[in-house]
């Protein structure tokens, strides 16, 4: 829910982010020229004048409360994200709280924002590209594998040590279930877990993409010196981790990766 009280100020409103997939959310809305405030992973061109407010899990509240934002984009995608919400709330500052589990959430963000902002047919333009986007690369791994007598299995790796994997409840599994493969951790609950290396043999992945956030060089060797047998591919964080409109390079990346499969034999 958007508390309006301050959005029918005159002029543009200023806007701000504190999580990536917000800002590249405002991004395919031509709205960067009014964001006032980022958080610091924020990586889209055209934020130079921002105030930056600290990584998303570690907001700078009061630097946030001077910039002044007619409303705030926030969001529950990463655990711990919560005491973020709650501290923009009893700041007073107007909030918009996303919260995605699926693409089609994710397109209806897009709405949302835009809804929120003023542009709501850009919004509609938007969502509708996104998804778009994922059903054609969808229908090509879904072609690529149709000659598997089952899904492939898939682990997306967030963290190397301890090993964290997208489980259940991530945009992840909806992705891999579109391409036509399956997340290896679909049955463990929430969205992201800590595993041990015992799980993730387990697990018998086909497929691992080193997907590591907030790091500057991914490094399959770690996860290839496991000894699982398992293909092992980099998809950048930007691409998977974000449930925003970049989750499309993910899925081509994802689907690319699918397609260079070896077919197991039966």
């Amino acid at each position: 829910m958007v508390s309006t009280q301050t959005l029918g100020t005159p002029g543009p409103l200023r806007l701000a982010s504190l999580v990536c997939s917000n800002t590249e959310i405002l991004q395919v809305l031509g709205l960067l020229g009014q964001v006032v405030a980022v958080d610091s992973h924020s990586d889209s061109p055209g934020l130079e004048s921002a105030v930056r407010l600290g990584p998303d899990q570690d907001i700078d509240i009061p630097k946030l409360v001077q910039a002044r934002p007619d409303l705030v984009l926030a969001s529950l995608s990463v655990p711990g994200l919560e005491r973020v919400v709650q501290a923009v709330r009893e700041a007073g500052l107007p909030v918009l709280v996303l919260d995605p589990i699926s693409p089609q959430d994710i397109a209806s963000d897009i709405r949302q924002v835009a809804q929120a902002v003023g542009c709501p047919q850009r919004g509609e333009q938007e969502a509708e590209r996104f998804l778009a986007g994922l059903e054609t690369a969808a229908r090509g791994s879904r072609r690529a594998l149709a000659a598997w007598p089952r899904p492939p299995r898939v682990m997306v790796e967030w963290w190397p040590r301890p090993i964290i994997a997208a489980t259940r409840d991530s945009w992840v599994t909806h992705m891999l279930q579109d391409l036509g493969a399956q997340n290896a951790f679909a049955e463990r609950a929430g969205r992201s877990s800590p595993l041990t290396l015992e799980e993730v043999q387990a697990a018998a992945p086909d497929l691992m993409t080193c997907s590591w956030c907030g790091v500057k060089k991914l490094r399959p060797e770690v996860m290839e010196a496991r000894g699982l047998g398992a293909e092992v591919v980099c998809i950048p964080e930007s691409g998977l981790g974000r449930p925003g409109p970049r989750l499309q390079e993910g899925m081509q990346a994802l689907g690319a990766a699918l397609a260079a499969l070896p077919v197991p034999e039966r």
